[in-house]
């Protein structure tokens, strides 16, 4: 097998928390080098509006936390312990119902760099609804200064496609409008996802990640609309980046996949998010794996798969 050397990435932590009788109760995480806030989060729920999963249930909208040492969220000291700095909470609806809240938390020093962006529509525009650039006060400030039009950098191609979106070398200038301030930040992937959410309002949240702590070591989106796959229950993978040489996709690992087969086939078949910790039943070298669904209406549109 594939040995790949760890690197510490820039998300340390994932949950899923669904709701059961009118709370939020822990579905299942990822907590790998964080086993005291995995005891603590094992006895938590959530209501409406309570601690970070229950504030992105009571909004209908991701909701960034940049500052998890404080009483707003729940488990500050089990996280301060962790080294955990920061947070996002993203509401998955299906058909105007909450399936699911995904959480995930990060770390940064000078070393582990990235940011979290939470981008809303108004009047025509993306504007910064919410965000966590920790160190990078000048990408933060160019950030807050930026708005972008339909099909504009990374943001506004997501609300155009409609369509979760990875970027390279963001810091290149290759469609990425903040490209200079993102390279001074040491910033190099972005990843785009359209959040659904009731009402229609439009959310799309951009995570980006340094390469010395990316985000994940590998990345992938399956496209499970019936127009693209040609029939339902099945995805095709359309777009990936992994540190390894070679395909994403052969032989044993085929590029369309069906439901129930596999971790993806499993989001397919749910409509669920599904983490998958301490296996060696993944891709090659890799220990653990979030699959995030991302429905359009009442269909599962695609899911958005990354490896630690």
């Amino acid at each position: 097998d594939i040995q790949i050397p760890p690197t510490r990435t820039f998300i340390q932590v994932s949950e899923i928390w669904v709701p059961v009788d009118g709370r939020l109760v822990l579905h299942s995480g990822n907590y790998t080098g964080a086993e005291g806030f995995a005891e603590a989060s094992a006895s938590e729920s959530f209501g409406v509006g309570e601690g970070l999963p229950g504030r992105a249930w009571e909004l209908a909208r991701p909701v960034v936390m940049s500052n998890l040492e404080t009483s707003a969220f729940k488990r500050s000291n089990a996280a301060l312990v962790a080294g955990l700095s920061s947070g996002v909470a993203m509401p998955i609806f299906a058909s105007g119902k909450l399936k699911a809240v995904l959480v995930i938390l990060c770390s940064e020093d000078a070393q582990h760099k990235g940011a979290l962006e939470v981008w809303s529509e108004k009047d025509g525009i993306l504007t910064l609804a919410d965000g966590y650039f920790g160190a990078a006060k000048d990408f933060e400030a160019v950030s807050r200064q930026t708005s972008f039009g339909r099909g504009q950098g990374l943001p506004g191609g997501v609300w155009a496609a409609q369509t979760p979106i990875l970027m390279r070398d963001i810091g290149a200038g290759r469609g990425f409008i903040r490209a200079e301030s993102a390279g001074k930040a040491g910033l190099s992937t972005g990843l785009g996802l359209p959040v659904p959410v009731p009402g229609g309002r439009l959310y799309v949240l951009s995570l980006l990640s340094s390469a010395g702590s990316p985000i994940a070591r590998r990345f992938e989106i399956w496209d499970a609309r019936t127009a693209r796959t040609g029939k339902t229950g099945e995805a095709m993978l359309i777009d990936g980046i992994c540190e390894r040489e070679g395909r994403l996709w052969d032989e044993d690992n085929p590029r369309r996949v069906t439901a129930w087969k596999g971790e993806i086939g499993t989001v397919l078949a749910t409509g669920l998010p599904l983490i998958k910790s301490n296996s060696s039943g993944l891709a090659a070298g890799y220990t653990s794996m979030l699959a995030l669904p991302i429905h359009r209406g009442g269909e599962l549109g695609f899911v958005v798969a990354w490896y630690l």
